[in-house]
């Protein structure tokens, strides 16, 4: 709905419609046969109205005071809005790369899409990206003026090189928050997994000979064929305790054609490295036969790319901890930064100190963890991991 009106209206008359419509839903007394169309009627008309308010009050000031408008006095005002009857095409993907225009920079490109099209929150965009919830509701702010005031159009640009990379930063986090939401839900969000990979295949539909295009969606398949066995009731199964039987083969197969094709391009990038990572994990018959060394060197592969992520650098180290040992692991761990707030970070740490012998440094790891979790699945997880390490420490 956001996608079809920012295309006859702009993206800020757009959303603020969208928004209206929304708030007059929650009067509803009995829900309309379509609540799609319901809301999508009462949007339209909010944002002809406001269009036109907007043109009436121009109209008012240009008579009253000319030498406040920002245009030629005798310059005749007329509300935008596009005959969307023949329009056609994916809107979500419009709406994408419209947010992933250049004229914006990184994180407010992702900020913006993941807000408006991916449906997250502000406050689950924050912990993705590691910041204040304020911080982020300032970038989408300034994005959102930004594409206002420049006049970007919602289209499909011929070159697509120019935000290709914005697009796919987009499309891995949405699908991140599906498959492990940071909300306060449990589990993972199977409507945003799926519509992030039903967008990375019209992604590669415009553009099928892009190594990194095709790199995010195996890795997106490898981790989608793992979803039935991630869960046990609301608790989190860690990979290597997973029913690997219960793996989708064919999803697997399709990304493995994905990724062959995509190496076989010779045109390196994060993606493709990442989807090297899962394919390991997707093809190891069973926890044990896991190729950790091979892994270990493609995260170390994987932080140069990405410029010394810390999160990347966490992962390296979870990887290294697997094939030389837990203080090889914990070695690496004293050299990330940046992670104080992460529950990841901690909830490695204290693993590794577990596995390393020492479950009195593991115990206040495993708590900060469990304060800095906000899914449900992994709280359950964290909560019986403290459990498991109190019933075993007297000194916990």
């Amino acid at each position: 709905m956001l996608a079809l009106l920012t295309h006859r209206f702009g993206l800020d008359v757009a959303d603020d419609a969208v928004q209206d419509a929304l708030v007059e839903a929650l009067n509803w007394r009995s829900i309309p046969e379509s609540p799609a169309a319901w809301l999508y009627t009462v949007a339209r008309n909010r944002a002809v109205d406001s269009i036109r308010r907007e043109a009436a009050a121009a109209r008012k000031l240009s008579r009253a005071a000319p030498e406040l408008l920002p245009y030629d006095d005798d310059e005749e005002v007329t509300p935008t809005m596009i005959d969307d009857a023949h329009y056609s095409g994916d809107e979500h993907l419009r709406l994408l790369l419209l947010c992933c225009h250049p004229a914006l920079n990184r994180d407010a490109q992702v900020a913006l899409t993941l807000r408006l099209v991916g449906g997250l929150t502000t406050a689950e965009i924050a912990a993705a990206f590691l910041v204040p919830e304020q911080t982020l509701a300032q970038r989408v702010v300034r994005a959102k003026r930004k594409i206002r005031d420049a006049g970007i159009p919602l289209t499909i640009p011929a070159d697509l090189t120019l935000r290709v990379d914005a697009l796919l930063t987009v499309l891995y986090l949405i699908f991140n928050e599906g498959y492990l939401s940071r909300g306060t839900g449990s589990g993972a969000r199977v409507d945003l997994v799926e519509e992030a990979i039903r967008l990375t295949i019209t992604a590669h539909e415009l553009m099928p000979a892009n190594a990194e295009v095709e790199g995010l969606l195996a890795l997106e398949l490898y981790a989608r064929a793992r979803h039935d066995t991630r869960f046990t009731g609301d608790e989190l199964v860690l990979l290597d305790q997973q029913d690997r039987t219960r793996w989708d083969g064919e999803l697997i197969e399709q990304a493995n054609g994905l990724l062959n094709r995509a190496l076989a391009r010779m045109q390196p990038g994060p993606f493709q490295t990442q989807a090297v990572i899962a394919r390991h994990h997707a093809t190891a018959r069973t926890a044990v036969d896991t190729d950790w060394p091979a892994i270990a060197s493609a995260y170390s592969v994987l932080l140069a790319m990405t410029g010394g992520s810390p999160v990347v650098a966490l992962n390296r180290a979870v990887a290294v901890s697997m094939a030389d040992g837990p203080d090889a692991g914990l070695r690496l761990l004293r050299e990330v930064t940046g992670l104080d707030d992460y529950h990841l970070y901690w909830a490695t740490k204290a693993e590794l100190l577990l596995r390393s012998g020492d479950s009195d440094a593991a115990a206040p790891a495993f708590v900060r963890a469990r304060e800095l979790a906000t899914n449900r699945s992994e709280q359950l997880h964290l909560d019986r991991r403290i459990a498991e390490l109190r019933d075993n420490s007297p000194r916990f």
